[in-house]
């Protein structure tokens, strides 16, 4: 199967990590080679001088594409999960893979808020932190993307059967077994 990136975009607390987590387990319980680059993770493990302005969020992006292109020439389903704010640095990651799958994790921001994983909405909203996207920073719904994936009122294993099931659909991956992925230490009936 030849490789492709998978760039799940979204604001803070959408769902975007969740959601490529179960992606890549169900693909990789089909048989699929895949790696899965979080935004969070990636910063924090290989880029942790870039702060949040503009151009370091842009260079975060920059840098994510540049990896996940090396890695679909490789023959890798590559999954990103990352807010990348700004449609021109998400058309430029575009332009860098050979296929590149934009899945918007569409959830509000007062649903972002209510779920406030790490409590960074709340920061925000009282001004304790700056440049905080959907907040005080902009983020730039994409204007054309595969899916538009609707969390409100839905399951992550709803969300991840959307995307894989576009994915089958558009012939992008050859696994006509996909499922749930078995909860560590059972195995599957």
């Amino acid at each position: 199967m030849p490789g492709l990136v998978i760039w799940f975009t979204g604001l803070p607390a959408a769902g975007k990590s969740t959601l490529a987590a179960l992606t890549r387990a169900r693909l990789s319980d089909a048989g699929i080679d895949v790696e899965l680059l979080d935004g969070d993770d990636t910063r924090g493990r290989f880029f942790p001088e870039l702060s949040f302005d503009p151009a370091s969020r842009d260079e975060h992006v920059r840098r994510l594409s540049l990896l996940a292109a090396m890695l679909e020439r490789h023959g890798v389903a590559t999954i990103v999960a990352a807010i990348a704010p700004n449609e021109a640095a998400r058309q430029a990651a575009r332009a860098r893979a050979s296929t590149f799958v934009e899945v918007f994790v569409d959830t509000p921001v007062e649903e972002c808020i209510r779920r406030d994983p790490k409590g960074m909405y709340a920061r925000a909203l009282r001004g304790d932190l700056a440049d905080f996207t959907g907040v005080s920073a902009p983020f730039d719904p994409p204007s054309h993307p595969e899916l538009d994936v609707q969390t409100t009122g839905r399951t992550p294993d709803e969300c991840v059967d959307q995307v894989l099931d576009y994915l089958v659909r558009e012939g992008l991956i050859d696994a006509p077994t996909l499922r749930p992925a078995c909860p560590r230490g059972r195995a599957a009936s």
